[in-house]
């Protein structure tokens, strides 16, 4: 094995030449001459004037918002901006990159409010595109009853529905575990002219069933395809060769798999390659991940970032460092960027091996690299630690997040428990508690039954007894 995998650089672009600046002629003018200094200096001012009015009307739109949507606060302020008409003045533009701004973020909240007030301009017009837009997200956000709302309100306002805007509400309903309500929108697109449901239809609708795993639906919805002469695409293949992998139905998996590969018009791609891979690797089928992996190739799939990420993490899991290796060498030498998750990977790797100073020296990397930290990271760095019997390594790790902006998160918590547990240092592990009271995370099970473990086998009876009772009170209060 190495002993110094050093990742390699981030690649970064190359620069490209600044772009040449041709000669501007206004509409409706005579062309500039060049030697003409006045002209030119004429037509600087001109330009830097526009430009001028342009930003102050774009700023005091984008305040005109911000302020507008302020409602609870400010509603003195709405009302007389809306006495004096600013409110329905707003531009174009400003309006509907607020609301895009807000969809793209998932703030549904805030984007209806954007939405409310777009519909408030004298330039607004109904747009189909925007409602679907808003109703996915709200999908996204499981808001089916507010998706609903805006669908009744889209019919209403004499948009043209389509098989897109049903299979977005389908997809809004879904999303949530509504399937009985999905299912009728299901059929109310196949007795709705221009609205039959296609293959994107039924790919959501599996995805969603499949993220629950109710295969019994999954195998209605491919017959009810079947008998409509609906064919699968690669997503569907994809969905379905992923959700039976992370299942470990690999006799499922491979048939679907057999299946798209029988057909012409639907080829396997790298999604394809890392599901399957992903599902034999992370099951410990090292020897048929690898095969796989050889097949996918000579078929002329390319790997990507994350095909080599999941073999990482297969040969790290399961013991296999030399290979891990191999794989780390081979990224270096094709020049793979290394992303947050191929250093977490093997961070955690060699943590799990003991290999602290190799897990140290790469942890060093990733910061030199400018990738930050996060609390899979942190979680590797303490379970490493606490195994190894350094106390003072994880009170090095809490001092780095002390100057760190890390959002810390309970399973955080619960490995800092797991390792104090570990080290003997039951101080600081019930101070674990008082940690996460003031970070804002709740203690769970896992919690709970990591300090009964720990004071169990170091014979403090009692203290596990307390540890039981809170354990015991908490599930009651649920």
């Amino acid at each position: 094995m190495s002993s110094n995998p050093i990742p390699p650089p981030s690649f970064r672009p190359p620069r490209t030449d600044p772009l040449t600046r041709k000669n501007l002629t206004i509409p409706g003018s005579k062309p500039i001459d060049p030697n003409s200094s006045m002209d030119l200096q004429k037509l600087k001012e001109k330009e830097a004037k526009e430009r001028k009015e342009e930003t102050n009307k774009k700023i005091a739109s984008q305040k005109a918002i911000s302020i507008i949507l302020r409602r609870e606060a400010t509603k003195a302020v709405i009302e007389y901006k809306k006495k004096k008409g600013n409110s329905k003045k707003l531009l174009p533009r400003t309006v509907l990159e607020a609301l895009h701004e807000r969809i793209t973020a998932l703030r549904w909240e805030s984007a209806l409010k954007v939405f409310e007030l777009l519909q408030e301009q004298l330039w607004y017009r109904p747009n189909p595109g925007i409602y679907i837009k808003l109703i996915v997200m709200l999908g996204k956000c499981k808001q089916p009853e507010k998706a609903q709302s805006l669908f009744e309100m889209m019919v209403e306002e004499g948009c043209v529905v389509n098989q897109e805007a049903y299979t977005a509400l389908l997809s809004a309903y879904s999303r949530s575990g509504l399937f009985h309500k999905a299912f009728s929108i299901l059929e109310e697109m196949k007795n709705t002219p221009n609205c039959q449901p296609d293959v994107y239809t039924y790919t959501i609708l599996i995805k969603s069933c499949l993220q629950v795993y109710d295969f019994d639906k999954v195998q209605i919805l491919l017959s009810d395809m079947d008998c409509m002469g609906i064919k699968p695409n690669t997503v569907t293949y994809n969905t379905l060769i992923d959700s039976y992998g992370k299942a470990k139905r690999f006799k499922e998996m491979e048939s679907t798999l057999v299946e798209m590969l029988r057909r012409r018009d639907c080829k396997p791609d790298v999604w394809t390659m890392n599901s399957t891979l992903r599902a034999f690797g992370g099951s410990g089928q090292i020897e048929m991940m690898e095969k796989c992996y050889e097949k996918f190739q000579s078929a002329g799939i390319e790997p990507s970032i994350k095909t080599f990420n999941i073999l990482l993490d297969s040969y790290g899991k399961t013991e296999n460092y030399e290979k891990m290796s191999a794989v780390m060498e081979f990224m270096q030498k094709c020049h793979f960027s290394w992303t947050i998750v191929t250093y977490n990977i093997v961070i955690d790797a060699f943590g799990r091996a003991g290999d602290l100073k190799q897990m140290e020296f790469l942890f060093r990397m990733m910061q030199s690299e400018r990738i930050k930290p996060n609390c899979v990271t942190l979680c590797s760095l303490v379970r490493a630690y606490g195994k190894a019997g350094k106390a003072e390594k994880v009170g090095a790790v809490l001092r780095f997040i002390e100057n760190s902006d890390v959002a810390l998160d309970t399973v955080f918590f619960n490995c800092l428990v797991d390792a104090y547990g570990m080290l003997g240092c039951f101080v600081e592990m019930k101070g674990v508690l008082e940690m996460m009271e003031r970070s804002g995370c709740k203690p769970d099970r896992i919690t709970y039954r990591s300090m009964i473990k720990a004071y169990s086998v170091n014979g403090m009876s009692s203290k596990a007894t307390e540890m039981r009772n809170l354990l015991a009170s908490m599930e009651k209060a649920r």
